[in-house]
């Protein structure tokens, strides 16, 4: 699914069906899986709201910054998302990620997310409770 630039768009638009929510999800769990913190923050609006554990988050230069760090910090990341539920201009999922520390160490994170999305398709709003747990190597799911 493409970016339509000119008309600042970003399908599928609300208001969802299973079809159109289900690839949203895929969509993003692509991008955030990119680890591209430009590419990733297109999907959200200029001046999109996000709570990320206890980090709250303003528009997309702080999405960009947050996400710079993240993956600078978390390597070797791969996130899995599952739609959970979804309405009109809403969706929720719950994922987990796996990545490794600079020192090797690896965790598992578990989450959910409340996901808003504004007409144009980008989201506006993000709210994510994630825990961390730390694993073995060998005990890796992704």
């Amino acid at each position: 699914m493409n970016f339509n630039k000119a008309e600042g768009k970003r399908p599928p638009l609300p208001p969802f069906d299973y079809e159109s929510a289900h690839l949203k999800v895929r969509l993003a769990e692509e991008a955030w899986n990119s680890r591209n913190p430009q590419q990733v923050a297109l999907a959200y609006t200029p001046d999109s709201i996000w709570r990320n554990r206890n980090q709250f988050i303003r528009g997309r230069q702080e999405i960009e910054t947050f996400l710079a760090q993240k993956w600078e910090n978390e390597l070797e990341y791969k996130l899995k998302k599952e739609l959970w539920s979804y309405n009109f201009n809403r969706i929720a999922v719950r994922f987990f990620y796996e990545y490794r520390t600079k020192e090797e160490e690896w965790f598992r994170a578990y989450g959910n997310e409340m996901w808003e999305f504004a007409p144009s398709g980008l989201m506006q709003k993000r709210y994510a409770s994630i825990n961390d747990m730390p694993i073995d190597k060998k005990d890796r799911l992704l």
